[in-house]
């Protein structure tokens, strides 16, 4: 199994044991313009050792993951080159700035970014999505846990 099987495997696990989070409940992906984009956020512990160490990601109990691919709204659903940035922000109003990393295997691309957070802290994402001259935002929430 290669190392993005694994991640995407560790991805579902994190949206299976999440299962609190309204967001959660719900469709991981959002159609938005020309794409459909598919997100996750999950605690960086649920990525093995050496996973998190190819992919240079902080493992810790309180430290999260971003992951989002942005695919073709079409019936081909082809992976897309995108610019992501973005803010994750908590309820009192504390903002990070989300830094997104390129990754890409075979005929998939996946953007990760990492994020601090706290016990039972709700993180606002606002995620701003550009390729050429088309630019459009994705927003969703995510409550963390600490291990």
């Amino acid at each position: 199994m290669n190392r993005l099987i694994k991640l995407c495997f560790i991805s579902f696990l994190a949206f299976a044991f999440n299962a609190q989070s309204e967001e959660m409940q719900g469709a991981q992906y959002k159609e938005l313009g020309p794409w459909q984009v598919h997100y996750i956020a999950f605690p960086s512990t649920f990525i093995q050792p050496q996973i998190a160490k190819t992919y240079g990601l902080e493992r810790s109990g309180y430290k999260g993951v971003v992951n989002i691919s942005v695919l073709k709204n079409n019936s081909t659903k082809a992976a897309q080159t995108a610019k992501l940035s973005g803010t994750a922000k908590n309820l009192l109003g504390n903002k990070q700035t989300l830094t997104f990393k390129e990754v890409k295997e075979g005929d998939s691309i996946y953007y990760l970014a990492q994020v601090n957070y706290t016990n039972e802290e709700i993180l606002r994402f606002d995620v701003e999505i550009q390729q050429g001259n088309q630019t459009q935002k994705l927003k969703f929430q995510q409550k963390f846990y600490v291990d």
